[in-house]
């Protein structure tokens, strides 16, 4: 009958790295298995950049009014000034979170992914914002058709 080794000698000791050594094996390892990045469709920086600026504008900003809605309706009730049903409170802060909403969609849409960055308001941009949007969500044998 074989004796029972003890604990100690079951495992194997493991080599102690030092953090710099062993996060520096992990950027080697990592680095060799990365690919060559390939080319991607999607929106270019640029465009992106005046969609968040158009969207900060349109969106945040009712945003915003819809949130101090409530707190300009505590400090008038809480201070006497006026009393306000609190339904009244919660309509007007819904409108501006719609309106933030509809502002969302018009920042994306409006942003001209030309160069230059195009008019003010971005209006002749939405019908072709709106085609490209259709076309990102047909199947891709669908896109193949239309091009041929």
């Amino acid at each position: 009958m074989k004796k029972k080794q003890s604990k100690k000698t079951q495992f194997k000791k493991r080599k102690n790295y030092s953090e710099k050594t062993a996060f520096g094996n992990l950027e080697k390892e990592s680095n060799t298995l990365t690919s060559p990045k390939i080319s991607s469709n999607g929106i270019p920086k640029y465009v992106a950049d005046r969609m968040a600026r158009r969207i900060f504008f349109t969106a945040g900003i009712p945003t915003l009014l819809g949130m101090s809605v409530f707190v300009v309706s505590y400090i008038i009730v809480t201070r006497n000034i006026a009393e306000i049903p609190p339904s009244s409170t919660i309509a007007i802060s819904a409108l501006f979170f719609l309106l933030g909403l509809a502002g969302l969609s018009f920042g994306i849409l409006s942003a001209s992914w030309d160069k230059e960055p195009g008019s003010f308001f971005g209006i002749e941009n939405i019908p072709m914002n709106i085609q490209r949007a259709k076309a990102a969500f047909k199947p891709a044998t669908q896109n193949l058709e239309d091009k041929s």
